[in-house]
């Protein structure tokens, strides 16, 4: 893999005095031309800063970007000596704003994580929660330390699954007892995605499942994100594990809430994910359910003024939601429901598009009343434009559908076979 970088002018510092402050050449990464930070030496004998060599031997290059040499090895020599020119240099140059860089910390060895991990798996075994706290303490402050301490911890093969199961144990035994050390292991595992095999099934374990929902109802903003963000992920995985989501008594309610009152893009976005896959699985039970809640005026509301990704979201919803014969109904009697439908069509996105099309498709076959409205907001202009800008043909073949059951209600037009799209005019 290539690495493309190009040639900057060197960084160079202008605090209250007259003469600008050259940085030393010498000081400069060769990559980036920026200050080190954190200079390492490579086997080809050329230094660089940490961070910008590991992100060019990550994208795949075995070669010394200055020298094109191949490297006989990847290790990196700490330059300790140069280290201590650039820190002494900042100190020297205080006056034209130079800062001090501190003095690095050394990477954490695959060895030592696991010896941590190792810890956590014996603590949890003895269900020890002060020392597996600990062992989390230690994961957790080397991870926040640098991205590539989390890159070590998350390659360990055992990492996620023992972390998961430390979880499960803890939680089983007693939630309010050991709640410092599940929020912990929370935190952690957010870091591990796309979960294991072995990590699912711990995570999606009954224990486990009615501890995410009670850390979804924390007055502590974190803690609710990483644990809506884990229950996301654990069901993107395996829908086996929506099943069992959907027995937990109140998580229909606290996942409404969340899309009613929103805090944050980053629990809204989840909330309509998991509620999507909940209503999917044709549970009548929790459709009804979500229904009866106000979920779709709510879901139409939101849309109006929405980012992107939670307005697909929503409209993916919309449309699962209009295959039961309640969630049309309470869609027919929304007065927004049409105009919204109509006015997301290829406003968004395609995937927007799609769900936009299909819940007209649904909402309108056999119904006069739906299609007279859908006329009146314009969707037989934004269908045709749509054919002829072009559509996957799923989403084509309901567009000509639904052009030919609302043709009969534009009296004096031709047949739809032979209109001619190129005179159709964007006026909407």
């Amino acid at each position: 893999m290539v690495f493309s970088w190009r040639k900057k002018k060197p960084r160079s510092f202008n605090g209250d005095q007259k003469k600008e402050l050259e940085i030393p050449r010498h000081f400069l990464c060769p990559i980036t031309l920026d200050l080190m930070k954190d200079p390492v030496t490579l086997s080809s004998g050329i230094t660089y800063d940490r961070e910008s060599i590991e992100k060019w031997l990550d994208d795949g290059n075995f070669t010394c970007p200055v020298s094109n040499q191949v490297l006989r090895s990847f290790d990196q020599i700490p330059n300790h000596s140069l280290r201590k020119m650039i820190q002494e240099w900042c100190v020297e140059n205080r006056s034209y704003g130079v800062e001090r860089i501190p003095t690095p910390r050394i990477p954490v060895s695959s060895a030592e994580v696991s010896e941590v991990l190792f810890s956590i798996m014996d603590s949890t075994r003895r269900l020890d929660r002060c020392a597996c706290l600990d062992s989390l303490h230690k994961l957790k402050k080397w991870g926040l330390e640098s991205e590539r301490n989390k890159r070590c911890i998350v390659a360990n093969a055992a990492a996620a699954g023992a972390i998961a199961a430390a979880f499960d144990a803890f939680a089983g035994e007693s939630v309010d007892k050991n709640i410092n050390v599940l929020e912990e292991i929370l935190f952690v595992i957010n870091w591990m995605f796309p979960l294991t095999e072995q990590a699912q099934r711990y995570i999606g374990s009954q224990a486990s499942l009615h501890c995410i929902a009670l850390f979804l109802k924390s007055e502590d903003l974190s803690l609710k994100q990483n644990a809506i963000t884990v229950l996301a992920e654990l069901l993107s995985c395996n829908q086996k594990y929506t099943q069992a989501l959907t027995t937990i008594d109140g998580i229909n309610k606290t996942l409404f809430h969340f899309i009613d009152n929103p805090i944050c893009p980053s629990i809204t976005k989840p909330s309509l994910t998991l509620i999507y896959d909940m209503v999917s699985l044709s549970n009548e039970n929790t459709t009804t359910e979500f229904i009866n809640m106000g979920l779709i005026p709510l879901l139409l509301e939101i849309m109006i003024d929405s980012q992107k990704a939670i307005c697909e979201k929503a409209l993916a919803l919309i449309d699962q939601l209009c295959e039961t014969e309640q969630g049309r109904g309470f869609a027919y009697d929304d007065a927004l429901a049409m105009p919204v439908l109509v006015k997301k069509i290829l406003r968004v996105s395609e995937l927007a598009t799609e769900y936009s099309v299909s819940a007209i498709w649904k909402l309108s076959k056999g119904d006069e009343k739906a299609l007279m409205e859908a006329l009146q907001f314009g969707a037989f202009q934004k269908l045709l434009l749509l054919i002829q800008v072009g559509c996957n043909d799923k989403t084509k073949e309901k567009a000509t559908e639904l052009l030919k059951l609302l043709n009969p209600y534009r009296p004096g037009l031709e047949c739809i076979d032979s209109l001619d799209f190129k005179n159709i005019k964007r006026s909407f």
